[in-house]
């Protein structure tokens, strides 16, 4: 059994077949999908597919760092106010994205740091993203653990340095399609990556793994991501999935 710890599965880029891939997901044991908010914009397709769902999917609140604008003050009190709900079993899709545009770095720092607060307050992991930002982002996190701070970064596709401080500051790795793309570093070194350390996610619609690439993503292409950690660690995929699915449920107190 697997849990897709990273999924918009609620975005529109399945309008048109989003229970025949979820049925699909089932089928090939993901047992649950865990669902991260991006902004305003998204919250109510994420309910509205969590009450369809409510034995196999799992909710978070955040904002995520594209969505911090000129107004970000007036989309981060709006937020919060979600998060008042306490049916989240983490914040996300925070983080720092500095990909496109430094424009609002600093605001995007204020907003991380607000929402890591609010996660260490309430007791929640936090689901991390990561774009052209790792220093930065380090530096943030360090400044935030107290010992109480835990989570994922999403998407990981860092160098073997930067997986080793975020395990040091007591993250997990959250692995997905890009492991299986040809130019990916991790697979240089993701047989020292401890399993334990480690969760699956799609972040479907994007990122699909070989073979599936230039497709779009769903849940159930998250076993190609499991065979190749099974490869490159040359363990069995059930010991992977047991694994990483124990790993995910602790983390988020499934």
């Amino acid at each position: 059994m697997y849990i897709d710890t990273h999924s918009h599965i609620y975005d529109e880029a399945f309008d048109t077949d989003r229970e025949l891939v979820f049925q699909r997901a089932l089928e090939v044991g993901v047992e649950m999908v865990l669902l991260p908010n991006t902004d305003e914009s998204t919250i109510k397709p994420m309910m509205d597919f969590y009450e369809r769902h409510p034995n196999n999917c799992r909710m978070m609140m955040g904002l995520h760092p594209e969505g911090v604008k000129e107004d970000y003050k007036r989309h981060l009190s709006v937020i919060e106010k979600e998060m008042e709900r306490q049916c989240w079993v983490g914040v996300g899709e925070i983080g720092l994205d500095l990909y496109w545009d430094k424009t609002f770095e600093k605001q995007q720092v204020e907003v991380l740091t607000e929402q890591l607060r609010w996660a260490k307050h309430m007791h929640l992991p936090v689901s991390l993203h990561t774009r052209e930002a790792f220093d930065l982002m380090f530096k943030v996190l360090e400044h935030e653990q107290d010992g109480s701070l835990k989570g994922v970064f999403h998407c990981f596709n860092g160098t073997k340095e930067q997986a080793d401080i975020a395990m040091s500051l007591g993250f997990h790795l959250g692995l997905g399609g890009v492991i299986t793309y040809k130019n990916c570093d991790v697979k240089n070194y993701l047989a020292n990556i401890p399993l334990d350390k480690i969760i699956l996610e799609t972040d479907d619609p994007y990122l699909p793994p070989v073979p599936y690439r230039g497709k779009r993503n769903e849940p159930s292409y998250m076993v190609e991501v499991a065979k190749k950690i099974a490869e490159v660690k040359g363990i069995d995929i059930k010991e992977v999935a047991e694994a990483t699915t124990n790993n995910a449920r602790k983390l988020f107190n499934l």
